[in-house]
C-alpha cells in the first residue's frame, strides 16, 4: 500500500533510496537535513512510501517548492503516486530519466509547457580515483561578493535552467544570494585576487555530494576553470570523509570538463521545470 511516511520510517527509507544512490540524492539529502518534521523551507518535502508487508519498496516526495522526486515501480506505486498528487501544485520533476518519464505520464504532464525539460548524462566519481588538475585557491563567498553572485546566478539560471529574465527571477536570485552568503555552500575560484569561476553542491551527505551550480563567465571560458574549481571543492570535502561525487552534465563541454578529472557516465537524469506551476487534477 501507499501511505504518508511517518516517524520511524527514516532508516528504512534511507536504506531503500541508497540502493539507487546516484538518482535519489535530492530525497536522501532532504530527508537527512529536514527529516519528516514539518518545515517551511523550500527544500523540505512531504514523503510517501510504498509499504509491502512492513518493507519499504518505493518512495516519492513533493518539496515545498513544488518539485517531485520518486523511486519505485509497478502498478501499486504509480497508482498511489497519482492519487497522492491530486490537488498538489507542481513546479517541476527530476530524477532518473525513466522515472521522470513515468511521473509525467501518470500526471498527464507530457504536453505541459516547460522552461527546461532535458535528459542529461549522469556521472559518478569515486574521489580516490579523481585526477586532480592541480592546486587552486577557492573560498566561500563574502558579503562583498553579492553583486558578482547576483550576475553569475542570473546568467546560470537563464543559461542552464531556462529561466525567464524577469522580476520573478530577480526575487529568486536575491534570496539565493542571501542564502549563499549565509550558508557558505558555494565555492569561488580565485585568480589574481578575483573570482573567476564558481561551483556548489546542491545535495550533500557525509559520504556523497551532488555537484550543481558550476559556472564560468563567458570571458573566462576555454581555460579549464570548471574542472579545476570542481576538483578543488572535491579535494576539500574528500579531506572531510566524502567518498563519492555525482552530477548531471548540461552539455558536451561540461561532459569533457568532468571526464577530464575522472567522472564516468553511469546513466541518464532528467531535470524538468514547468514554465508555470500546474495543479494536478484541475482543468484549465
Amino acid at each position: 500500500m501507499i501511505r504518508p511516511a511517518r516517524h520511524g520510517d527514516e532508516a528504512a527509507m534511507m536504506t531503500f533510496l541508497s540502493l539507487h544512490a546516484e538518482t535519489t540524492m535530492f530525497m536522501r539529502a532532504g530527508l537527512a537535513r529536514f527529516g519528516l518534521a514539518s518545515s517551511d523551507h523550500p527544500h523540505a518535502a512531504k514523503y510517501w512510501v510504498e509499504d509491502k508487508s512492513g518493507e519499504i519498496v518505493g518512495v516519492f516526495s513533493r518539496s515545498n517548492a513544488g518539485f517531485l522526486n520518486a523511486r519505485g515501480e509497478g502498478a501499486i506505486f504509480w497508482q498511489g503516486f497519482h492519487e497522492a498528487m491530486q490537488g498538489q501544485q507542481i513546479a517541476g520533476l527530476n530524477g532518473a530519466a525513466d522515472i521522470v518519464k513515468g511521473m509525467r505520464a501518470v500526471l498527464a504532464l507530457e504536453d505541459a509547457a516547460y522552461d527546461l525539460n532535458r535528459v542529461e548524462p549522469l556521472y559518478r566519481l569515486d574521489l580516490d580515483q579523481m585526477r586532480d588538475p592541480g592546486p587552486d585557491k577557492i573560498r566561500k563567498p563574502k558579503a562583498e561578493d553579492a553583486d558578482l553572485l547576483t550576475r553569475w546566478f542570473r546568467a546560470y539560471h537563464i543559461e542552464a535552467l531556462g529561466a525567464a529574465d524577469d522580476e520573478t527571477l530577480t526575487r529568486v536570485i536575491a534570496d539565493r544570494v542571501e542564502s549563499t552568503i549565509a550558508t557558505g555552500h558555494v565555492r569561488l575560484m580565485i585568480e589574481d585576487g578575483q573570482p573567476v569561476a564558481m561551483t556548489a553542491f546542491n545535495a550533500q551527505l557525509p559520504d556523497m555530494v551532488q555537484i550543481g551550480g558550476v559556472y564560468t563567465p563567458p570571458e573566462a571560458r576555454g581555460r579549464g576553470l570548471a574542472r579545476r574549481v570542481v576538483a578543488a571543492h572535491l579535494n576539500e570535502v574528500r579531506a572531510e570523509g566524502v567518498k563519492t561525487a555525482i552530477l548531471f552534465a548540461s552539455g558536451d563541454a561540461a561532459c569533457r570538463a568532468y571526464e577530464a578529472i575522472g567522472f564516468e557516465r553511469t546513466g541518464e537524469y532528467t531535470l524538468a521545470i514547468l514554465s508555470h506551476p500546474v495543479t494536478i487534477g484541475v482543468r484549465i
